[in-house]
């Protein structure tokens, strides 16, 4: 049957939009969980190929472009590629400008808009008739992990004609079969392009081109599949470009696409290892419309390496690469043949998942909440779908801490890395699941130590062994039990919680083993503690000792709900012991210090608390610690808490007030005259927080090393403490709003790309906090043990307010209207899921029941009404 054509563009919203100079650096990552990603590129090109499961910062196959022909009644014919103007950068190089497309007629003018998981490049120039933007995007359905894992970039090229008469109008895809490289290594050998057609699950016909190789075994990284497919009717292909050297192989496609708006074929150049195919989509955009081409890259590489060390890989075999690494796969993989197999089962579904994904985007940009924190929320979840994240085809989901260029920056799904984010948590509950079960039931062995890192493959013995054998980190595994509760609330599974309580209440209590973090059961970290500042803390400090709070507050409510009150009991002394030693003894008027006690001798420490490589070398005068500094993220712990609406650990006075302590002395506007021994992250004329800062002097002579620097996953921490803490001191809402726009102004395009905070690497994890910004500014908690749905209450000055709300498994908005009488009406709208509501609260306010009896479904909306 003929295809449908689409008949116009939906209305993607932008939160914020790049253009001149601020679009350099913009590429935002487009692929599915767990999948890898293309990026689009400030001024409209296609870049950073990161799907060969690694990173490929800089990578871009040559060519790889999208180009336009327009012929309007006159017959006047004008030709672009689908690109804005070169960025100022590209213009120099040995041989001239560097960009792979720099020969190619392009757009005077490009501005990016993004409202993340949609980009779009609207491209102006006087001389083409029509009015055009490029926008791609991946779906990002809450919830729905499957479908947001599809390997693809969805390309729509929005065509309008405000003129009075019809112009013929043609879009390229340009692609060079570069199977058998990942940006870094490898060559093509022997690949081939192969023209596809078939007719989809709902009927409409697919066409384009399939891109294999004959040049691989079928366990390399690199084998796989690549495909361009789009269901509109008029499409002409070329499998490969003619032999003609000195681009005449450019100079002949571009003659025949410009003479005619099509492609003749060309099946085959034998003496080409990498052909260049060609898909061309010609249509017809009549006066006053808008013509939509959509066209879809997807890909299929099953073959990803484990990150497991080498020293323990070597000579496995099994599909190896050069340092003798397993493959572990890849989860998306086992559910395509092909990358032509993903484009036909997407094609059905793409138009009501990119309907789902707005839905979700409009529940944050069509919020009440501010729009940095909207930015920060959802341009952070870009790293989700970054090569930061894979899933293995047992379904497991992990993590390195980021990417370099080139391969995964620290393997293992670092937990005191992890710990702060809580972006997946609250979309993609399974996948936060998933990471618990690996934490307790793989990393931690009966005794309670839980390993850090976790080796890869599970059932190979050297990496089995690795992982109950690894460091113990303090911050992790106390923050490990903290998220364990964090999942049990928001799932309301309580095969979950028993599952894990052996191995929890066990991790717990290796705090107390002799030699441990608190030997003598008083509450208080004394023991070393290694940490995410990559060394070891020794003797009490507020950073570890919030984080060894929290976790004793969460164990107390699970160890109660399994039914063990004397376990639970014994949890709230040593919080109560702990918390009163830490206001009493750690606070100095402004904010908490770090009292270094020296374990004299190694013999001291308990085994597997120390890294072999990392912290101090002298016990009896140890470097790298914090003393008398103001630590950013001093009260991570307490942020978690409220995260899990456990509440204050410490006096909330000395909490409001070490926020206030961070923002005078740790913020810095101007970094000409900062001296920094480490790594940059911030410079010139920018703002932000340090890591940490000597108000009062006493910086030790080697403190810990990233204490001149800045790094956004730690400011978060500040931010979105200040921010929970604004309910009470509106001072510190705006302190912690102004953290957050700080943050964004330094990734503004620019000088940085907008959908990678760089850490120890691109892309990393740690800034997933950002999504606990609305957390914060919402009140949000969701208990779905008790199914009590709990919300912040509105400022005093306002009548309406409207939010979004997600609990990892369902999502939607919710709203409070003021009524003339006082009372506020909650209302709560599911987009997404089920929600078994009992209780509606407003916090500081008051409770009810909702009328409404049983789960609330996807397309409902309760309204509860709370009187003060």
């Amino acid at each position: 049957m003929t295809s449908p054509r689409p008949t116009g563009p939906k209305s993607w919203p932008s939160i914020r939009a790049y253009d001149g100079p601020h679009r350099a650096r913009v590429a935002m990552p487009v692929g599915g969980i767990g999948t890898g990603t293309v990026s689009l590129g400030g001024r409209g090109d296609l870049r950073d190929w990161e799907i060969i499961n690694r990173p490929a910062k800089g990578f871009a196959p040559r060519p790889a472009f999208l180009a336009l022909r327009t012929r309007d009644a006159s017959g006047s014919i004008a030709v672009r590629a689908l690109e804005g103007p070169l960025d100022d950068h590209l213009y120099e190089g040995p041989l001239g400008a560097t960009a792979p497309t720099h020969g190619l007629p392009r757009f005077r003018e490009a501005t990016f808009h993004a409202a993340y998981p949609f980009g779009r490049v609207d491209l102006q120039d006087t001389d083409i008739p029509l009015h055009v933007s490029l926008g791609a995007w991946n779906p990002l359905v809450p919830g729905a992990v499957e479908d947001s894992s599809l390997p693809l970039v969805a390309l729509q090229i929005g065509l309008t004609n405000p003129g009075s008469t019809p112009v013929e109008a043609s879009v390229a895809f340009v692609l060079r079969n570069f199977i058998g490289t990942n940006g870094e290594t490898g060559t093509p050998n022997r690949n081939v392009n192969e023209f596809r057609s078939g007719t989809t699950a709902d009927g409409r016909t697919l066409t384009g081109v399939l891109l294999r190789t004959d040049g691989l075994a079928d366990t390399d990284e690199c084998w796989g599949t690549v495909a361009i497919s789009t269901p509109m009717p008029d499409v002409t292909t070329r499998l490969a470009w003619t032999s003609a050297g000195w681009g005449g192989a450019l100079l002949e496609f571009w003659d025949t696409f410009t003479a005619t708006g099509h492609v003749t074929p060309i099946d085959a150049n034998p003496s080409d290892h990498a052909p260049i195919a060609t898909v061309v989509v010609a249509t017809t955009v009549p006066a006053g419309t808008t013509i939509t081409v959509p066209l879809t890259l997807s890909w299929h590489f099953p073959n990803r390496l484990s990150w497991t060390p080498e020293g323990i890989a070597v000579g496995l075999g099994g599909g190896a690469n050069a340092f003798g690494l397993p493959v572990i796969g890849n989860e998306y993989t086992s559910h395509f043949s092909d990358a032509w197999d993903v484009a036909m089962q997407a094609a059905p579904c793409l138009d009501a998942l990119e309907n789902r994904s707005l839905a979700f985007v409009r529940t944050v940009t069509m919020s009440d909440l501010p729009s940095e924190v909207q930015e920060a929320s959802l341009f952070n979840i870009s790293t989700l779908r970054s090569q930061t994240c894979f899933r293995t085809p047992d379904g497991n989901f992990w993590g390195w801490e980021g990417t370099f260029d080139h391969t995964g920056s620290c393997y293992g799904s670092c937990t005191h890395v992890w710990n702060y984010e809580q972006t997946v948590p609250f979309l993609f509950g399974q996948l936060a699941r998933t990471a618990r079960r690996l934490e307790f039931i793989e990393g931690t062995r009966y005794d309670g130590h839980m390993a850090f890192r976790i080796a890869l493959p599970l059932d190979l013995t050297a990496a089995r062994e690795r992982n109950v054998s690894y460091p113990a980190a303090a911050d992790g595994q106390m923050g490990c039990i903290l998220k364990a509760y964090r999942e049990w609330q928001l799932s309301g599974d309580t095969t979950l919680l028993h599952d894990l309580w052996p191995r929890i209440r066990a991790s717990l209590a290796y705090a107390w083993i002799p030699g441990g973090w608190d030997a003598d059961r008083d509450g208080v970290m004394e023991g070393t503690q290694h940490n995410t500042m990559d060394v070891e803390y020794f003797g009490p400090n507020i950073q570890m000792g919030a984080w060894y709070l929290g976790a004793l507050r969460a164990a107390s409510h699970m160890a109660r709900a399994v039914g063990e009150p004397d376990f639970a009991a014994e949890c709230t002394r040593l919080e109560e012991s702990g918390r009163a030693w830490m206001d009493a003894n750690l606070w100095n008027g402004e904010y908490y210090d770090h009292e270094i006690r020296p374990p004299a001798t190694w013999d001291a420490v308990a085994p597997g608390l120390r890294h072999p490589s990392m912290g101090a070398r002298d016990p009896n005068s140890p470097e790298w610690q914090l003393g008398a500094g103001c630590l950013v993220d001093q009260l991570i712990g307490q942020v978690l808490a409220h995260v899990n609406g456990l509440g204050h650990l410490l006096d909330p006075g000395h909490i409001r007030t070490t926020l206030h302590s961070i923002a005078r002395h740790n913020r810095r506007s101007g970094f000409h005259d900062h001296f920094n021994p480490m790594r940059s992250y911030v410079g010139g004329d920018e703002t932000a927080l340090l890591m940490a800062s000597y108000p009062r002097g006493e910086r030790p002579a080697l403190p810990f090393p990233y204490y001149a620097e800045v790094m956004t996953g730690f400011e978060y921490t500040a931010a979105v403490g200040m921010l929970y803490e604004g309910r009470a001191d509106a001072s510190l809402r705006d302190e912690g709003l102004r953290v957050i726009r700080d943050i964004r102004a330094r990734y503004d395009g620019k000088r940085r790309n907008p959908f990678d905070e760089a850490e120890c690497g691109h892309h990393y994890a740690r800034a997933m906090l950002a999504w606990g910004a609305i957390l914060a500014l919402t009140g949000f908690h969701w208990s779905g043990v008790t199914g009590v749905f709990t919300i912040g209450t509105m400022d005093s000055d306002t009548d309406t307010v409207n939010w979004p709300w997600s609990n990892g498994d369902s999502w939607g908005t919710v709203s409070q209207r003021r009524s003339a009488s006082g009372a506020i009406t909650v209302s709560i709208a599911v987009a997404h899921g089920t929600l078994a509501v009992t209780t509606v609260r407003i916090d500081g306010w008051g409770s009810n029941t909702p009328a409404h009896h049983g789960p609330v479904h996807a397309g409902t909306t309760i309204h509860v009404d709370i009187a003060p």
